[in-house]
């Protein structure tokens, strides 16, 4: 199913819907954050995903993160909420979602980069090398207050 953000857009549909979804801010010992390249959108992004029925959102966070990535990981903490009204994300199928992600930080354990059909590619990638990847502003977002390791998540 394809996907178009609307990030502060006035001429964004307005929203139908309101998703429980998370993401995952994944650094390794080498300061690298784990992401993935979209295959619904061509962005790279965090791992993450929309929380099922009959599990936490923290085995929400290990399971998207695992399926999307091979990667095994710990949840420790929360990097923030991320409600913003102004982004919202159409789908083909007709669905208007406004965001609202809760990202968590986590430790890898153990596991292979490997893409899924929702992630054609998967990287760890070096603070250096954001600035020359496609990467949403929200996410942006999450990956710069992962990095700044605050004492209160952020909430907005």
């Amino acid at each position: 199913m394809a996907r178009i953000e609307h990030y502060h857009d006035p001429d964004a549909p307005k929203a139908n819907s309101i998703v429980v979804a998370v993401s995952v801010f994944v650094r390794n010992a080498h300061d690298q954050v784990l992401l993935i390249h979209r295959t619904d959108n061509g962005l790279w992004s965090l791992p993450g995903g929309g929380q099922e029925i009959g599990e936490t959102v923290a085995q929400t966070a290990v399971r998207e993160t695992r399926e999307e990535t091979g990667i095994d990981v710990d949840v420790v903490g929360l990097v923030g909420v991320y409600s913003d009204p102004g982004h919202v994300i159409e789908y083909s199928n007709g669905e208007v979602r406004q965001q609202f992600s809760l990202c968590f930080r986590a430790r890898p354990l153990r596991g292979q980069l490997t893409p899924s059909d929702e992630s054609g590619d998967v990287r760890w990638v070096g603070r250096g090398g954001l600035e020359n990847l496609s990467i949403h502003p929200s996410t942006r977002l999450r990956i710069k207050h992962g990095y700044e390791e605050r004492r209160e998540p952020y909430i907005g």
